[in-house]
């Protein structure tokens, strides 16, 4: 349902991770970025990034409320 494009060794990507914990965001997934080239192209500078099942993109840097509201 969520997809958190993330790094190996990311400290924003385990702060993320944390605030999408205490969203409670359902359904997360996450997929690391390093190892494929055209994933690296498109969110090598970008990550962390969460994108819904519509494809919708949710940038860092975001908190809680910004989630919560993001999801609905």
């Amino acid at each position: 349902m969520f997809t958190l494009f993330q790094r190996d060794d990311c400290h924003l990507c385990d702060q993320a991770l944390a605030v999408l914990a205490q969203a409670r965001v359902p359904g997360l997934d996450s997929v690391f970025v390093d190892d494929d080239a055209a994933l690296e192209a498109r969110y090598g500078l970008r990550v962390p990034v969460l994108r819904d099942a519509q494809g919708r993109e949710l940038d860092w840097p975001f908190d809680v409320a910004v989630v919560e509201a993001w999801i609905r």
